[in-house]
Order: C-alpha cells, then sequence, then structure tokens
C-alpha cells in the first residue's frame, strides 16, 4: 500500500492510519465541497410524519443488523473498527485498545468514516437503483424523452419511453430493497410511486384516496397517472346489464349473486357471461380525485378500452335539474370539470370512448389549462374518428405544442381503400384539418393514419411568414395515401402497387417543398410500414434530419431538396435495389450490396420494375 500512496500522500488522496495494534485501517478520501447533494444530511433519516421527504441519515459506519438485506451488498467481515469490543481479536491480555478512523474537521483536509456501502454518496446510490428500476426520464421536457445509447457502436440517439420505463415486472419484489436503509426507503419510493395505474371504478379509486390520505408523503412523489376504464366484466348472478344466458343457464350459486365462472372445454369457454360494469367512475369523478389527492401529476393517461361497440364512458353522473344549475324544461347548461393545472402532458388511448364530438373534447382540453403535449390514439379504425378529429382540429387550442394523433394502427397494406374511409372522404378531408391544426402553433407533428400531398401544400399555404412558423418536427406513418373517389378500384398500397408509389412521391415532393418556408423544421420523416411485405427492406420512406437525406429519391425529389435546403447531403445515391433473385419456392429474396447494411437509397423507378413480376405471400 506504501508503494501506491506514497509516504507523502496529500490530503486529497487516500489517507493510512497505523493504530497501535498494527491494523491497517483504509480511510477514503473526503468529497469536494463542490459536488452536490440533492438531500442535506440530518441525523434524522425517517420521515417525521408530516409529509417532507427524508433526508440523508447520519448513519454509523457499521451497517444496522436489523436491516435484512444490508448483510447482501456489506462485506462479510466488517473492518476492525466496526467490531464490538468483545469482538476485537486480543493476544490473551484482554482486548486491545480500538483503531479509530481521522475524524473529518471543518477544513476538509481528513477523511470520512470507515468506507462502507451505505456512506456511498447519494447520486451514487441514485445511480444503482437508476439501474434496477429503469432511468427517471423526464415527463415535461422533449429532450428528456432521448438518452444517448451507451454502445459504442450504436451512437444514435434511441427513445426511452417514460410512459413504460416505470413499469417493471417485479415491482412487488423491489419494494422489499427500501428496507435497506432510510435513504433507500425514500429514493425507492419515489421510483415505484411514480408512475401508478388504476382501474376507473368507485371502489379502486376510493381504496386510492383512503391510501393517500394515510399516506400524506406520497402524495407529492405521483408524477404519471394512469386510469384505465373497464368496459366489461364478468356478470354477476341474474341481474346484471346483459340478460340471463338461456343456452347456458348459471349454476344456482352463481344466481344467488356468486360470480359466473365460465366452464372451460375441449371446445373452449362454453359460458362465458360479460356485461357492463355497475360502479364504473365518470370522467369527472377520476379528476375530481386528481385534484384532492395528486397534486403534482404531470402526465395523465385515459383509456378508454378497445372493445368494439364499447359505451361511452360518462363525463358526469346523471343529475336533477336543481344540480346541474338549470330550470326543468331548459336546455342544460354545459357542465365543466376541475381545472388540473399541473398536468402537462395528457394520453388518450381508446379515444372514441371518451370523447365522440367537439364538445366531448373541448370540454376535457379545457380542465387542462397547462396542457403542451397532446398524445390521442384509437383502438379501431373508423370513419367517424376521422370525422371528428377532422372537425375538432381546426379549434385545438393554440397553447397545445405537441400533438401526436395515431387514427389507425394495423401496419398492413391494403389491396383496396376500406368502405369506412370512402364514407368519411365524402364529407371530410382530414389533410385540411391536419395542416390547419400544424400551421397554427405546434411545434411536434407526430401522425399515423392517411393522408397525401395536400397536407403540406396547406401548410406551405398558410405559413405566409417563415417568422411565424412554430414547426420543428413532422413525423408521417402512412397507412395510404388519398387518392380521388372515382379512383376506388385502384387505390391499394404496398410496394408492388404503382398508383401508391407515384402518390407517395407527390408527398414526399410536397413535403420539400413546404421546407422553403418550414425553415426550422430540422427533422421529417414519411414512412410506410406494412408488417406482411415480401421485402421488408424495400418499404419506402424519406427521412431528413440534421441536413442528411435519405429514403426514397428521384431527379424531382433531388431538385426540389437542393432548392429547398441547398446545404442538404444524401447519405447514398445507387441505381439499384441489390442483388433479387427467387428462391426454390418462388418467393423473392433481396441481398444488399454491402451486407448487414440498412439500405438508405431507394430509387423510384425501380419500384416499377417489381410491380409486375412481384410474388405477394
Amino acid at each position: 500500500l506504501d508503494s501506491l500512496v506514497g509516504s507523502s500522500s496529500s490530503s486529497s488522496l487516500a489517507t493510512v492510519e497505523q493504530p497501535d495494534d498494527g491494523v491497517r485501517c483504509f480511510v477514503g478520501p473526503q468529497r469536494p465541497k463542490s459536488t452536490p447533494f440533492p438531500y442535506v444530511p440530518s441525523d434524522h433519516g425517517a420521515d417525521d410524519g408530516d409529509g417532507t421527504p427524508p433526508s440523508v441519515p447520519n448513519e454509523s459506519s457499521c451497517p444496522s443488523p436489523a436491516s435484512p438485506l444490508t448483510r447482501h451488498v456489506v462485506p462479510s467481515s466488517p473492518p476492525p473498527n466496526c467490531m464490538p469490543a468483545q469482538q476485537q481479536p486480543s493476544d490473551g491480555n484482554g482486548p486491545q485498545q480500538q483503531p479509530t478512523a481521522v475524524a473529518a474537521d471543518s477544513s476538509g483536509s481528513s477523511g470520512s468514516g470507515s468506507s462502507t456501502f451505505m456512506n456511498l454518496p447519494t447520486e451514487i446510490q441514485e445511480a444503482i437503483l437508476d439501474h434496477i428500476f429503469g432511468f427517471r426520464v423526464s415527463s415535461t421536457s422533449t429532450s428528456g424523452m432521448e438518452i444517448i445509447s451507451s454502445s459504442p457502436s450504436s451512437p444514435v440517439a434511441r427513445d426511452c419511453s417514460w410512459s413504460t420505463a416505470m413499469r417493471h415486472s417485479r415491482r412487488r419484489e423491489l419494494t422489499q430493497l427500501a428496507l435497506v436503509s432510510a435513504t433507500w426507503r425514500y429514493l425507492v419510493q419515489q421510483r415505484l410511486y411514480r408512475h401508478i395505474k388504476l382501474k376507473g371504478t368507485v371502489d379502486v379509486v376510493e381504496d386510492a384516496m383512503v391510501h393517500l390520505s394515510t399516506h400524506p408523503h406520497l402524495r407529492p412523489l405521483v408524477r404519471h397517472l394512469e386510469i384505465w376504464f373497464p368496459v366489461f366484466q364478468p356478470k354477476y348472478g341474474d341481474s346484471g346489464a346483459g340478460g340471463s344466458n338461456m343456452r347456458n343457464p348459471l349454476p344456482a350459486a352463481t344466481a344467488a349473486g356468486g360470480l359466473a365462472l365460465p366452464t372451460v372445454t375441449t371446445d373452449g369457454l362454453t359460458n362465458a357471461t360479460y356485461t357492463l360494469p355497475r360502479n364504473k367512475c365518470s370522467l369527472d369523478e377520476t379528476l375530481r380525485f386528481v385534484e384532492a389527492a395528486l397534486p403534482e401529476v404531470r402526465v395523465l393517461t385515459l383509456e378508454g378500452g378497445e372493445r368494439r361497440k364499447a359505451p361511452k364512458v360518462a363525463h358526469f353522473r346523471h343529475s336533477s335539474s336543481p344540480e346541474t344549475g338549470s330550470e326543468p324544461g331548459s336546455e342544460p347548461e354545459p357542465r365543466q370539470f376541475v381545472l388540473l393545472p399541473s398536468v402537462k402532458t395528457l394520453i388518450t388511448r381508446g379515444q372514441w370512448n371518451l370523447a365522440r364530438d367537439n364538445a366531448d373534447l373541448s370540454t376535457l382540453l379545457a380542465a387542462l389549462p397547462n396542457l403542451r403535449d397532446w398524445y390521442a390514439s384509437y383502438s379501431k379504425p373508423k370513419s367517424k374518428s376521422y370525422i371528428g378529429m377532422a372537425e375538432f382540429l381546426p379549434l385545438l387550442p393554440p397553447r397545445i405544442a405537441t400533438l401526436k394523433l395515431c387514427l389507425e394502427s394495423d401496419y398492413r397494406r391494403e389491396s383496396v381503400v376500406p368502405p369506412f374511409f370512402l364514407k368519411a372522404a365524402e364529407r371530410t378531408h382530414v389533410c385540411s384539418s391536419l395542416a390547419t391544426a400544424a400551421a397554427s402553433g405546434l411545434e411536434h407533428l407526430s401522425y399515423t393514419g392517411r393522408c397525401c400531398h395536400v397536407l403540406f401544400d396547406r401548410i406551405a399555404r398558410l405559413t405566409a411568414d417563415s417568422r411565424d412558423s412554430r414547426l420543428r418536427s413532422v413525423d408521417i406513418t402512412l397507412k395510404n395515401c388519398c387518392r380521388p373517389l372515382s379512383r376506388y378500384y385502384d387505390s391499394g398500397s404496398g410496394i408492388h402497387d404503382m398508383g401508391f408509389i407515384d402518390a407517395f412521391e407527390r408527398l414526399v415532393l410536397a413535403a420539400i417543398r413546404s421546407l422553403r418556408v418550414l425553415k426550422q423544421v430540422h427533422y421529417l420523416r414519411i414512412r410506410f410500414v406494412d408488417l406482411e411485405s415480401a421485402l421488408p427492406p424495400l418499404n419506402p420512406y424519406f427521412l431528413f434530419k440534421n441536413n442528411t437525406c435519405s429514403g426514397v429519391w428521384s431527379g424531382d425529389i433531388l431538385s426540389e431538396m437542393s432548392a429547398a435546403r441547398p446545404y442538404a447531403q444524401w447519405d447514398d445515391l445507387t441505381d439499384s435495389f441489390g442483388n433479387i433473385v427467387y428462391n426454390k419456392e418462388g418467393r423473392m429474396v433481396m441481398s444488399p450490396q454491402v451486407p448487414g447494411k440498412k439500405m438508405t437509397s431507394l430509387k423510384l423507378t425501380n419500384y416499377r420494375l417489381l410491380s409486375h413480376r412481384m410474388t405477394i405471400h
């Protein structure tokens, strides 16, 4: 040790003390005063019951034997200066004098006590818990959604979704880590209560209210609240709303009020009976619970369900006219939700069951005065979802900066446009409404569904002055391109359909032309995803990121890009897709020119060569 430390080591290095008994004790160096401390050291590690977060306990250098998990992280043989007096090594003449560590003085030149696990800095202990639970990504910052990959071979930023980062599969087992120390108890509670999920029923909400009332120090820890409303539930007795099952009558015990358990046979479930839930919360009761119990919620997720023809979630309880403030026989006054100023992000899944018209959406968004991000998704493709969003998007509040809208999540090609979209196309055009919302103040737009070149043409037309545009990123995932109604039988999608490829090129050209006006856009992606494609690498896409382009290209695309962004560069421009051959089974197999490299150059004229001889399975 002398050869490593030296005879004249400075105070910034580790200090070696030679006690009287000849036992050497290694004392770690003291941390510099500039090191940030998230918690103020104190002699009290536990909370005082007033809801204030506990501070770092002033624990001794010896681990507490009452902690059941400490012996798993502390060495089995403690240092000599941590042994009790009756366990100190002796030479037969009685216990020897215990060595003492150098105490830290006010000048900061001496080291701390014996280096044990619990004496690690708090930021290091937080890093250990982040490795176990997942990184606590910021729920209000867009930049916090991207964490640079630690792999040196993958320098590209990967998305770390805060909506699932804290949903660990072994959350119940990980709660035992709170027994390590008082410091870990608070740090573990921060991570366990950061994202909670509740069932939207009266019983569950009341239980959560009681739990948070008896533990008020946990209320500020909840930052992401997820509430899902049940659509159906198993039938209880014969009094359910769904009626009785005549073919499979319920047993006697079930008819008395028990749960109708399905009978499992070789053919499957034979008497599974479901009905509408009776104790489902209204949306007003849910928001009142958030206002009363969770004042620090930043992200609110409302899930309406994915069942077909599911009932709409009630916004308010049915009440009489005196309670609504209107006289009998007159039109009821529009009711409003309570205000939740802390919510910055709203996620609505299965939105058709939550809001179905402009009044529903306006009432919901009015309850969130500080809303910045809105992620809306529909579970089933409907004509009413296209019509409803097309009518509401021009009324989008200007305070919303990020809009992520998913109208169709089925990533598969189609041979012809389905009838439900024809019904929607006869009444409205969603591309025009989406362009109005994008030009009214959006900074980030992400859309999944059907669109065409009208989207970017109208955005450029509505943005008269480039200084008025706040749009910075656009991400489009295509289900299909809008086509005239007269060409109904020639409106499929896929790499084998040249009508779709031509419409995709017009969409890319319109997007590039809009870059002349949208000066602040630094990220633009348009892609078509087909999970059943015979050649997935050939799914068309266009990506413009940090003045670098990749994906589909043609002569017109190159000329438009050079005019819109003269400093833009292309990753690669090749004239072929690589070696495409047919195997013995008659399927096409593609081997790129550079093995293992993603195809970043897709010449559009090559799709015409494949459209007549491609075998789709």
